[in-house]
């Protein structure tokens, strides 16, 4: 019998590719992390891709939360919470541990646990150790789900600074002078520490910039007029991180770049200039977030500055072997020498932060920014590569 005038079955439209954007965690990075998945889940294509909103508390509970970027903005002043857009207070996502299975589970106490479907893609926003450090990063790669940004090593060496200016230096790429604090160091013997930061001043003068070793948006650093500032500034830092940096103030101008990779390979954007900020004794937590300050794009800079620029940020970006975008942050000296100050493998998404202001005046505006960002992960494999 012919089936050729029987009715036939529509064929199912292919499912699309489906994004868990994993937020927050653990770090003090976590509200300006959940501001910036805020500014992604608004930009996402949802006529491409589905989206699954994953929030991590600041205890470490992975929950299902609002796809509400509204909600995910600064308020008076104030950076949003993951526990207060989380659709429970006892429910939990469980990401799958085998690589043959990329389907999410989540879990409620006395309930039986409900698949949530396969998640094709992780976007990770998450800033700071146990998520930017290359923590996540190696989860996913357990679990053999591809994600956004840059690998387990080079994620780890992006988030520590130490051994981010180790890596640039056997790359011949200029850094400052600095000093390294290490938790051992200071437990055993404050008084020899102290006296090794004192002799670095005594060299490079003051003041200097005391930073935890292993955190980022500019949190728990402190610029040290003299010697009188100085345990306070440490006492800072190590709240943050038990191991610091001590840098020497560079005079010049704060220059940034911003680096994504295309199927060619990575490219530079125009550069930005962050200006002094008059209210803020340097570019501070409060001068990039709370209080907005603007930064120049592009930088006011020559042609033949503009070309150096980009091409030692691509180098910063090979040298760390980052993967998919990286901001890399220089200072411009009083003597014209370009000098790497630090890299961040997933910086600020939100709509103030320079890296997308960067590549929007590049001409990759934000959402095919994102897009990009998406399709290269979807497309990289995991494991070694």
């Amino acid at each position: 019998m012919s089936t050729e005038n029987l009715p036939q079955s529509p064929e199912q439209p292919p499912r699309k590719p489906r994004v868990a954007v994993v937020f927050g965690g653990r770090s003090s990075e976590h509200g300006i992390s959940t501001v910036t998945a805020g500014a992604v889940l608004r930009a996402v294509d949802r006529t491409k891709y589905d989206v699954l909103p994953i929030g991590i508390t600041r205890e470490g509970r992975w929950v299902l939360t609002a796809d509400d970027p509204e909600r995910m903005t600064i308020s008076e002043r104030r950076t949003p919470d993951v526990e207060a857009l989380a659709e429970s207070s006892e429910g939990g996502v469980i990401l799958p541990v085998d690589p043959a299975s990329r389907e999410v589970v989540y879990s409620e106490p006395g309930s039986v646990p409900k698949a949530l479907g396969e998640v094709d893609v992780v976007f990770p926003m998450l800033h700071g150790p146990y998520g930017e450090d290359g923590t996540l990063q190696g989860l996913l790669e357990l679990s053999g789900v591809p994600y956004v940004g840059s690998g387990v090593l080079a994620s780890a060496v992006g988030q520590d600074k130490e051994y981010m200016k180790r890596v640039f230096t056997s790359f011949g790429l200029p850094v400052g002078p600095y000093v390294v604090i290490r938790p051992r160091e200071w437990e055993q013997d404050e008084s020899a520490a102290r006296k090794k930061i004192i002799d670095f001043a005594g060299e490079h003068g003051w003041p200097l910039f005391v930073k935890p070793a292993r955190a980022g948006s500019s949190i728990g650093i402190t610029k040290v007029d003299d010697l009188s500032g100085l345990d306070e500034a440490i006492e800072a830092a190590r709240h943050h991180d038990p191991k610091f940096l001590v840098e020497a103030l560079l005079r010049g101008r704060e220059i940034e770049c911003g680096v994504l990779e295309f199927e060619d390979g990575p490219r530079a954007s125009v550069p930005a200039e962050i200006p002094p900020v008059q209210s803020h004794a340097y570019y501070d937590f409060e001068a990039k977030y709370i209080d907005s300050t603007p930064g120049i794009v592009p930088a006011p800079l020559t042609p033949e500055q503009t070309t150096e620029i980009r091409r030692l940020a691509v180098e910063a970006f090979d040298a760390a072997s980052c993967e998919g975008l990286v901001r890399a942050d220089f200072f411009l000296t009083e003597d014209g020498e370009f000098v790497i100050n630090e890299i961040n493998t997933m910086p600020g998404f939100t709509p103030i932060s320079m890296y997308p202001k960067m590549w929007e005046a590049t001409g990759v505006p934000y959402p095919e920014l994102v897009d990009r960002l998406i399709q290269a992960a979807l497309h990289r494999p995991t494991g070694l590569r």
